[in-house]
């Protein structure tokens, strides 16, 4: 069988959200699956020296308006939180204390989540709203409120960051097929046909 295909992002990225809408359908077209893999673009900036998008003079703006432009061309419900960008440890933290049990369901809650904020409004940076959308999905909240303390729980984010970064990702979404890297969701037909042919 094919290997899945890796889909790395971040909470707080308006691309990674609008290609979280898109991955998984088009990786079934060529019978393919996928592993949601999120991380904190924080501790990669740290490396790249990259900022925010909307913090950058000229780019901010722009950014801005190519967010809610891209949403549309995929056809993806958005709109750009009052709150923006964000630290993403919390739903980081309680994707990967779900995924540890049960990784259909953490995809789910991630869809959830991105949907809370991009769709709804609700700031997820804040552990309470991460909690409150968790257990609007099912999830017990008080062991989820545990588990976002669990230092257990944090080293495997910061491991998961880690090992991210030592395969190179360094932004949001960062795709990679067998091997072959793809950032961002404008890269979105380019791994169809990279699926599709099998590389060029």
């Amino acid at each position: 069988m094919s290997k899945p295909i890796d889909f790395y992002f971040d909470f707080s990225s308006p691309y990674g959200y609008i290609a979280s809408q898109k991955i998984d359908a088009l990786a079934a077209r060529h019978g393919r699956t996928v592993t949601w893999r999120p991380i904190l673009l924080g501790a990669v900036m740290k490396i790249t020296g990259g900022a925010p998008l909307p913090g950058i003079p000229l780019k901010g703006d722009y950014a801005r308006h190519d967010f809610a432009r891209s949403a549309k061309f995929h056809g993806v419900d958005y709109r750009l939180p009052t709150a923006f960008p964000i630290a993403s440890q919390a739903p980081a933290r309680a994707f990967y204390w779900l995924n540890q049990q049960d990784p259909v369901r953490a995809k789910a809650l991630a869809a959830a989540l991105y949907h809370a904020y991009f769709v709804d409004d609700i700031n997820i940076s804040n552990p309470e709203d991460t909690i409150a959308v968790s257990a609007r999905s099912g999830l017990d909240a008080d062991k989820l409120r545990a588990a976002l303390n669990d230092p257990a729980i944090k080293d495997a984010v910061k491991n998961e960051v880690d090992a991210a970064i030592e395969l190179g990702v360094f932004g949001s979404p960062y795709i990679i097929v067998d091997g072959e890297p793809f950032w961002g969701a404008d890269r979105l037909d380019q791994i169809d046909k990279w699926l599709g042919t099998g590389g060029w």
